[in-house]
Parts: structure tokens; C-alpha cells; sequence
């Protein structure tokens, strides 16, 4: 027995043939075990499945194990030049008023024009009034033999912020400041001194004027003023910084009340000719345009926040786009095409005109226009996000519903859908059961495509501003960094990692797309 089995197997060996009970017999492969043993064996299209499995990973998960969050900021502490204080040399009269009632602007402009022409008194409306040169560019307006103003070059200012000068102080200390000796002068006056409202006052040649022996005030040509209002300048600050300027130096230090040691920089403006006066302080700003580094492992973008964390979840935004607005394509595509297809005559002839009018829709300007529009109502950003995806979705759907029709036109008089009607089914049955399970492999190939050139779509709208808005980020509107040459060639890890996984993530889809027409052709041979 034995024997003879052998001899059985060896002729089956042979002739390679096996009976229908042999356990080794040929197995035949199902429909989808066939597709998908065509699928694997294309080696590019499995190429394409795994950069997209290695996306999705990289998008949902790696935004779940990242120690950082889409929006988190991050700060780091800079030196930086920040706007202390202006200097310019007064070269113009300024007024003070004793009566503004009298000494108003339009006055005061007629003054300027008197003492331009070298005028005792000069006439407006009717009124005439004095010109009295009390000093050196210093002159005191009169009507009426009463004082209502003057006119000076030279400034006082304060010793103490809580001083404040009256027009009597400001009138004798100038007066003082400015005298030039005459003939009808008296010998041995001394006409430093002064006294004003009981208190006596000595000013010396430097322009410092002391109450008793304390500093009180002091007159300088120099216009001396703080960029921010709550920050008084002690006279020290000023004579250093107008020492330096004098000295044409570009920086200075100046040591506070409190001891500590502060950097100033200082630029000319020839426009103004004002001096800029900075102050280089450490100040907490964004962490923007950060180098890779072991806490950022692509560095930071220009709002400081974490460039592999925004990545991840602009590969979330992305992805998820692109499968929305397919599937809003595929199911208006679908229903419309099917019902084109199965009735045809004038019900196909409106559908079709329709998708005609929908291919003459000029789909981009339309999208900028209303991306446009959005920015103009500030449509909230997760709700313009829902808005984008509705209006790709709903300008997609004809090429689909085109697919659809002409495949069903070809099934609709084939055998088994006489079979359908014969048994009775209704008609909704026949296009859903019958005729569009018969499509999906069309469908299928077409949907993986698309999604690959509506993210395109999606990356090309936000990188012009007009798809996904900030906070939420995507591929394309982090390439949006780019906004200047400079960032270009400069901050390379900001656009090129963005770049990168945009065509990959397209071009794994038009892969697998590739793998799955040529798996559910049945013509193809491999």
C-alpha cells in the first residue's frame, strides 16, 4: 500500500497535477484577496502606503506624545536696544505766557516775525505790542507797559520732577542766564543773582542755578526729552549724555541712584537733527527663529512656538481636510451621478448641464473672494476652517459625479440589473446595492487622488492667507513664514520640513492611487 502510494505521488510529482480532494490542490483567491494581493505586489505603491501610515503616525499621534502644544509660546531673555530718550539742540524760540488770553500762538508768531526783523514793537488787530530784548537770544513781550510773555532759546529744566517753574522764575533766572553787559551797566552789580517770590537765587556760567547752596534748576541749549512719560532725567544723566554727544561718541554708560550700571547708544538723525538715545536692556521676548536645538528639534517659528509640534498638527488639519472635503465630493458625486446614469434621459441631461455650469465656475478666484471676505468679517478661524472644507467639498463633487454616471451607463444594461428589476427591487436598492458597489474600485482610486490635490489646494490657500488662520496651524501656512528672502535662505527649518512632508504626504497618495488602479484593473497581468 505504501508503495503504490508513493508511485501516486511521484505522478502527481510529475505531471504536476493534483485531484480535487488533495490538500495541496490550488486554492482560488476571492475578489478583494486578489486586489490586494496585486496592491502588495506593487512594491512603489506599498512604498506610498507606508510614507502615509508614517504621516498619520507623525500628525495624530506625535501631537498626543509631544511635550509641547499647538499655541504654546515659548520666551527667551535678548538684549535689546529699546527707545530711552531724544536729544536736539534748540535752534527755535519758545514761548512761555504769562496771560495766554493775550499772549496766544497767532501773537506769538507775530513776535517771531519782529524779532526776525530786529523790531521794537509790532501792531496786530488794532493792539501794539513791545519788544523788549532782555539777553542774548532772549526777549520779553509787553501791552499795555505789562509783561504777557517771552521768547527764548535757552531751556530750564528741573533738578527735582515735583518742581515746578513759575513764569516769574523762568523770567529773572533767563534774564540772568542771557545778560550782556552794557555802557549803562552798573560797576560791581552782580547780576547772577536774583530773587524771586522772597527767595534768592545765584546762577554760575554753567547754567546751574542753586537756591542757597542746593541745585535747583539749570538752563541748557539742548532739548533733553524721555520716550516714556513716568521717566524724569537727572541733570547728571544729561550732562554725561551731552558730554558724549558733544564728543561724537556712539555709546555711553551712566551709573543710577540705585548703582546700577546702564549701556546707551547713541545715533545721529540728519533728517531731525535729533540724537537717539537708546538703552540696551534685557528684555523677555518670543523665542522667534530659534536654531534646532535638544528643546526644539526644528527650532521655532516667528510667533516663538515649537516648529515640530506645529508641524504635527498641521499634518492633522491637512490630512483631515483632504478626507472631508473628499467624502463632501464622493457623496454629492455620487448621488448625482448615480441618478444620471440610472434615469438618463432628461433627468442626465439637467444633472449634466449642471456639472457643465460647474466646470465653468472659475474655482480659485471664487475661493480668494471669499477667503477675502472671511478676512473682512473676521470669521472666527475653526469656523473658517469648516468653511473652506464645505466650499472645496462642493466644487469638487462634478469630475466624480462625470466618473459615476459613465460607469453606470455601462452597468445599467448589463444582465444582472434585468435580473434586479425582474425581482422586483426598488430602484433606490438596485443604484446602491447593484450599481455603486460596482463603481467603488473607480470611486476608490479616484477619492485617493483627490485627496492629494485638495491638501495641494488647502496648502496653496493658506500660504496666500486665505485657508487655515492662526492659531490653528497647516503645512501651508507654515510655509507662510517664507514672507521675504531673507527668512528664505536664512531660517531653512522653517519652510523646508513643511515643504518636505507636503510631498511626501501627495505623492504617497498618487502612489497608492497608482497601486490601487492598476490592483483593480483586471487587465493588468502582475
Amino acid at each position: 500500500m505504501s508503495e503504490e502510494k508513493k508511485n501516486y505521488d511521484s505522478e502527481v510529482s510529475e505531471n504536476n497535477q493534483y485531484s480535487l480532494n488533495d490538500d495541496r490542490r490550488v486554492k482560488v483567491l476571492s475578489p478583494g484577496a486578489l486586489v490586494r494581493q496585486r496592491f502588495f505586489r506593487n512594491r512603489i505603491a506599498v512604498v506610498g502606503l507606508v510614507i502615509l501610515i508614517a504621516m498619520f503616525l507623525f500628525s495624530f499621534v506625535g501631537g498626543m506624545i509631544s511635550p509641547y502644544k499647538e499655541d504654546q509660546l515659548f520666551y527667551r531673555i535678548d538684549m535689546q536696544d529699546k527707545a530711552y530718550a531724544a536729544v536736539t539742540e534748540n535752534k527755535e524760540y519758545r514761548y512761555t505766557a504769562l496771560d495766554t488770553s493775550k499772549f496766544t500762538s497767532i501773537v506769538q508768531a507775530q513776535s517771531f516775525l519782529a524779532i526776525s526783523k530786529q523790531a521794537e514793537e509790532f501792531e496786530y488787530r488794532g493792539v501794539t505790542y513791545q519788544l523788549v530784548k532782555e539777553g542774548t537770544d532772549f526777549y520779553s513781550v509787553w501791552q499795555d507797559n505789562q509783561i504777557i510773555g517771552i521768547a527764548y532759546k535757552d531751556i530750564i529744566s528741573t533738578v527735582s520732577p515735583d518742581t515746578k517753574l513759575s513764569f516769574d522764575f523762568e523770567y529773572a533766572a533767563l534774564k540772568a542766564y542771557t545778560h550782556e553787559a552794557s555802557a549803562e551797566d552798573e560797576e560791581g552789580k552782580d547780576y547772577s543773582q536774583f530773587v524771586v517770590d522772597g527767595e534768592n537765587y545765584r546762577i554760575d556760567e554753567d547754567g546751574n542755578i542753586l537756591k542757597g547752596n542746593e541745585p535747583f534748576a539749570y538752563v541748557s541749549k539742548y532739548i533733553v526729552r524721555p520716550s516714556m512719560s513716568d521717566v524724569f532725567l537727572t541733570q547728571n544723566f544729561k550732562d554725561e549724555l551731552l558730554e558724549s554727544i558733544e564728543k561724537n561718541e556712539t555709546d555711553f554708560y551712566f551709573t543710577d541712584t540705585d548703582g546700577v550700571n546702564h549701556e546707551y547708544t547713541l545715533a545721529y538723525d540728519a533728517k531731525t537733527q535729533s540724537w537717539a538715545v537708546n538703552q540696551l536692556t534685557e528684555t523677555r521676548v518670543y523665542d522667534t527663529y530659534s536654531s534646532p536645538s535638544k528643546t526644539h528639534w526644528l527650532g521655532t517659528d516667528r510667533n516663538g512656538m515649537d516648529m515640530m509640534t506645529r508641524l504635527m498638527y498641521g499634518g492633522r488639519v491637512s490630512l483631515v481636510i483632504g478626507f472631508i472635503v473628499e467624502i463632501i465630493a464622493l457623496v454629492l458625486g455620487v448621488i448625482l451621478g448615480g441618478i444620471s446614469g440610472y434615469f438618463g434621459k432628461w433627468v442626465d441631461m439637467l444633472i449634466m448641464r449642471i456639472v457643465d455650469v460647474f466646470y465653468c465656475i472659475p474655482s480659485m478666484p471664487i475661493i480668494i473672494i471669499l477667503g477675502a471676505t472671511m478676512d473682512a468679517m473676521h470669521v472666527d478661524p475653526q469656523v473658517r476652517m469648516i468653511y473652506l472644507m464645505l466650499i472645496l467639498g462642493f466644487l469638487g463633487w462634478p469630475s466624480i459625479a462625470r466618473l459615476v454616471r459613465g460607469q453606470i451607463l455601462s452597468l445599467r444594461e448589463q444582465e444582472f440589473m434585468t435580473a434586479t428589476e425582474a425581482t422586483g427591487l426598488s430602484v433606490r436598492r438596485r443604484i446602491l446595492q447593484h450599481l455603486v458597489p460596482n463603481v467603488i474600485p473607480q470611486l476608490i482610486v479616484s477619492a485617493t487622488m483627490g485627496i492629494g490635490g485638495t491638501i495641494i489646494t488647502e496648502a496653496t490657500l493658506s500660504f496666500l492667507g486665505l485657508g487655515v488662520k492662526f492659531p490653528f496651524a497647516s503645512w501651508g501656512n507654515i510655509i507662510n513664514d517664507v514672507n521675504n528672502t531673507y527668512v528664505l535662505t536664512t531660517y531653512w527649518f522653517i519652510w523646508i520640513p513643511a515643504g518636505l512632508l507636503l510631498l511626501l504626504t501627495v505623492l504617497a497618495y498618487n502612489l497608492v492611487g497608482d497601486g490601487l488602479r492598476d490592483a483593480f484593473d483586471p487587465r493588468m497581468k502582475r
